[in-house]
This record gives C-alpha cells, structure tokens and sequence, in this order.
C-alpha cells in the first residue's frame, strides 16, 4: 500500500486553461481554438516548463506569426488570467491527508518563473514536504528521470507512492515505473481513491 502522495499541479490543485485567457482576446470560439491548436501551443510552451523564459520564447514565436506578435506577448503579460483558482476537493484532501499524518509531495510541469505566484495560490502548498519542478530540474514528466527524483529526494520506493495527475501520459508512465496511481478527471473521485489506497 502507498504511504505518500504525489501531486501534479495543473488542473489538480489549481485549475489552468489558456482558453480562460484567450476566450476574452478572441470572442470567435472557432478562432481562439485555432490560435491555441495552431500557435500558442501546447508543444510550443513546453520549453517554458524546461527552464526557457517566457521572454524568450514568445519572441521566438512573435518571429514566426507577426501579425499575432500581441496575443503571444499576452501569454507571458497575462498568464495569470489563465487561472480559475484552487479546487476545492484536492484542497480538502490535502488537509485531510495532512492531518492523518501522510506525507505529501508535488511534481510539476511548471516554469521557473511562475514557480512562486502559483504555489502562493493555496495554502495547500504549504502541506507538502518537497516539490520537484521540472523548470528547476531541467526535466520533465513524462521523463523517468524527473519522477527518479521524486525517489531520490524523498527517500521512497516508486510503490510507496500514489501519483495523482490529470495526463494519461503522465499516468502510464508512472505506472510504467511502479508507481500506485490515480488519473485525475472528476474532483469528486478523489477522496474514494485516496480511500481505497489506504491513505484516509
């Protein structure tokens, strides 16, 4: 049975979508998907979690689609408009898992420069007792040697540990490397996973 618990972030603590953001620049639905398919990309703003600044891709991006030179400085000057809050089901699990004694720890995709403005989103962050993330390590999930990490610094077994994220990606891999796992998909299944894991 697992003695800890893994976080994502994204969409497990805190709620993330660039549409929140984009929604209000492009009122044409069919237009701001195209942007976020074709442009702003999901491939694109991976270098940011690996250590790139948002300053510097944006640039690299502005080069390519100049005519859309604002809306992509709008996802570094208005990242913050992509977020919608903590979720309040992980926040209660948190707290609950906390009080039960079980030690908890975050794994994230995240740049370094958003680092500090999203963990000060909840005071759930101030339960966990290590975070690995990928814009500090220069790696990143589904990489093995980010969740080797995890291992190293906390000083347990992948079995020992029940990874929640929101990616089938990120899930398969964990489980490719022994991790317990739970993937993410409706807030209210959490607590009955934590349940049957033995961890509440």
């Amino acid at each position: 049975m697992p003695t800890a618990v893994l976080w994502d972030v994204g969409n497990v603590m805190v709620r993330w979508n660039p549409r929140t953001l984009y929604a209000k620049i492009f009122p044409d639905p069919a237009e701001c998907d195209r942007f976020l398919a074709e442009i702003c990309t999901m491939a694109w703003h991976a270098p940011t979690d690996m250590g790139v600044t948002f300053a510097e891709n944006c640039a690299a991006l502005a080069e390519q689609h100049p005519r859309y030179a604002a809306e992509i400085a709008a996802w570094q000057t208005r990242w913050w408009e992509m977020f919608s809050g903590p979720i309040p089901e992980t926040e209660a699990a948190i707290e609950a898992l906390h009080a039960a004694g079980v030690r908890q720890y975050v794994l994230s995709n995240m740049s370094h420069e958003t680092f500090e403005g999203t963990i000060a989103m909840t005071p759930a962050f101030q339960r966990m007792a290590g975070l690995v993330i990928s814009g500090h390590e220069g790696a990143m999930k589904p990489d093995p040697a980010i969740f080797a990490i995890v291992c190293e610094r906390s000083g347990l077994a992948p079995p020992e540990i029940l990874f929640v994220d929101d990616s089938a990606t990120n899930i398969a891999a964990a489980k490719a490397l022994g991790f317990r796992t739970h993937h993410f998909t409706d807030p209210a299944a959490l607590r009955p996973a934590l349940v049957a894991a033995g961890l509440l």
